[in-house]
């Protein structure tokens, strides 16, 4: 998945042309939206998206009603950085025609800037005549102190800029949709020379601005079902760590701050995994990683999306079979023409294995699957700012990574809905939404194994879209002789295979193939 950084570059680049809806809802509060239609028409295995907040209300409704057409039930947002760099953007700021950084009769130590998409509540503007709300040149600006007491004569400040009221608008739509959202937290400054540590010199000030922030969550959303609780911005790999490490004292401060403002409110946060090898970390690893995630929850629940990394190109999706073969053809850019055992030290499937092995007390483990290319192909469409460039993926390929999923992952969601579930390369092109929309009753297998049925031998097939029709191994074709669904569907047929190696396809009852997978004995 992208850094963080890159929501804040994303909510200006992206085009609203790039959003993917179909019919869309009445609302008492704006009349010029069309009624919302609830229906799920294409329900599909990825079950949440990372999404940015838009301050148009109608615009909202048609992401949320497209992401919920596919099954979607889970929102996430990146948090804004609260930034220590003087941003030429917070310059139109003035009060009284005085720069909103300079406050008289007090002391200013520290001036830290924040960009969103929301409106705050009146309870964020706690110190009279000090916090303000300020509309300057045509924007929205918010003055807040951080100082424990207004009357204090040194005081470090946060100028706020805003679009509108992006999040209160994401959260009014899922309610309406019954989705949830995960607005992301204040995402903490980075360290001068190494972005991908926090600055702790700065924790204290994040922390009251968390809360700060928070408190207004839980006054101004607590009636909002879809209030499911925050996302953890900071990335991090989910591997062995050093004692005292940066990030993972960040986590455990900041997630304390959300304890003691919205109790019983789940935590997500996705850290990354990198198989290659020279520069990533083998599977053994992931285990002691969940660990020290799972030790910063604060008492909260957790859901640890550990990353796939097959968009990035840090892990690759193939077969335990498969270890000798080839990387696929747009992995080449990132680890050279190899095998996939020279390249990496293992597959997605490798890594959420050992994930599932231990599941921390409190966590869920969910898998983020990675919705695009390392680089873009030519005619393709994708991200094409800010750097880096990266490519539109398809629908068999993200079937492929819910395979790697396994049957351990209590949730699949994704990285990220604009742009590129909804970018075409021409306007007569589908999108990758309109492709899963397009195919959402294919199936997807994510497990086989032996298991007998009333004494007899036979494969039991989990995965997605499997009710009915047949189950081949290889040139053998069984008909389904029973059905079952919980968390996945299961379908059996008494088979007895001879091999180390079975390829399975399921068909369907509407006569829908998989692509074909493998299953050790």
């Amino acid at each position: 998945m992208e850094g963080a950084w890159v929501h804040r570059i994303l909510w200006l680049v992206v085009a609203v042309a790039f959003v993917v809806g179909m019919v869309i809802p009445d609302d008492p509060e704006t009349e010029e939206c069309p009624p919302r239609d609830t229906r799920v028409a294409a329900p599909y295995a990825v079950t949440g998206y990372w999404v940015m907040p838009r301050a148009d209300r109608c615009v909202t409704q048609r992401m949320v009603e497209a992401i919920h057409t596919i099954g979607g039930d889970t929102l996430i947002t990146f948090g804004p950085r609260f930034d220590t760099r003087p941003d030429p953007d917070f310059d139109a700021c003035l009060v009284d025609g005085r720069p909103c950084a300079e406050v008289p009769g007090k002391r200013v130590r520290q001036v830290y800037t924040y960009a969103t998409s929301e409106e705050f509540g009146p309870g964020m503007l706690r110190c009279p005549g000090l916090d303000r709300r300020i509309e300057s040149r045509g924007r929205i600006f918010y003055r807040l102190s951080l100082a424990a007491s207004c009357a204090e004569a040194v005081h470090d400040l946060v100028l706020v800029t805003t679009d509108g009221d992006g999040l209160g608008n994401l959260m009014r739509e899922a309610t309406a949709y019954g989705m949830t959202v995960f607005p992301g937290l204040p995402a903490a400054p980075q360290r001068e020379g190494k972005p991908w540590e926090p600055d702790h010199a700065h924790t204290a000030a994040l922390n009251a601005f968390t809360a700060r922030v928070l408190a207004d969550y839980r006054e101004r959303f607590t009636g909002l079902s879809a209030f499911g609780g925050v996302y953890q911005s900071f990335e991090l790999a989910v591997r062995a760590r050093a004692d005292k490490d940066p990030i993972v004292s960040l986590y455990a401060a900041q997630h304390a701050v959300v304890a003691a403002a919205l109790p019983g409110k789940k935590i997500v946060v996705s850290p990354y995994i990198d198989a290659r090898r020279g520069r990533g970390f083998p599977p053994s690893q992931v285990e002691e990683g969940l660990a020290d995630l799972a030790g910063t929850r604060a008492g909260l629940p957790m859901a640890i999306a550990v990353q796939d990394g097959r968009g990035t190109g840090k892990v690759p999706v193939y077969g335990a079979h498969e270890a000798a073969a080839k990387v696929a053809p747009r992995l080449v850019p990132v680890v050279g023409d190899v095998s996939n055992a020279q390249a990496y030290y293992g597959s997605t499937s490798d890594y959420v294995e050992a994930a599932a092995r231990r599941v921390p007390e409190g966590v869920e483990l969910w898998v983020n699957v990675e919705g695009f290319e390392p680089f873009p192909a030519a005619g393709e469409c994708g991200r094409v700012d800010p750097l880096p460039l990266r490519g539109r993926t398809t629908k068999s390929r993200l079937d492929q990574q819910v395979m790697a999923a396994g049957r351990h992952a209590v949730k699949v969601i994704s990285y990220g809905w604009d742009p590129f579930f909804t970018c075409q390369a021409r306007y007569d092109t589908p999108s990758l939404a309109d492709d899963i929309a397009a195919g959402w009753q294919q199936p997807i297998i994510v497990a086989a194994y032996r298991k007998e049925l009333n004494g007899r031998p036979g494969i039991l097939v989990e995965g997605h879209n499997l009710h009915g029709g047949t189950l081949r191994f290889g040139d053998v074709v069984v008909k389904q002789e029973w059905y079952g669904r919980e968390r996945l569907e299961s379908a059996w047929a008494p088979y007895a295979p001879s091999g180390a190696w079975t390829a399975i396809t399921a068909t369907n009852a509407a006569g829908h193939s998989s692509t074909s997978a493998y299953v050790i004995r």
